[in-house]
């Protein structure tokens, strides 16, 4: 049981230091505001039931799971992506994601910063 709870605890550090916002892309709520009034993509990566029980107004949702293979749904990559999920982990991941291919991201974190 004791190599267990250890087993849990090493792998809750893991995930924390390898899915939390680096910082270099991260915005606040009033931040993200303005990038959408100013002509940003909202996405949301949270899955589909989630969606449908709220999300921002004008977000679009691509689950985190099939970003790789929808990149094509967000057509301009001059425009910046404001990401956001549930809790952060999912949207970090999603802007590691469009930064690789070549989007500018900021990351909202959990969409009750907005």
């Amino acid at each position: 049981m004791t190599k267990l709870i250890v087993a849990v605890v090493i792998a809750l550090v893991l995930a924390f230091f390898l899915f939390r916002p680096s910082g270099k892309n991260r915005v606040d709520g009033a931040q993200a505001k303005q990038l959408v009034k100013d002509g940003a993509v909202l996405l949301d990566v949270r899955t589909p039931g989630e969606f449908a029980s709220g999300h921002i107004d004008g977000a679009i949702n691509i689950p985190v799971q099939e970003l790789g293979g929808r990149l094509g749904e967000l057509k301009d990559k001059n425009k910046t992506v404001v990401v956001y999920c549930r809790s952060g982990a999912r949207s970090a991941s999603a802007a590691a994601t469009l930064e690789a291919a070549g989007y500018t991201t900021r990351d909202l974190g959990p969409m009750s910063a907005w």
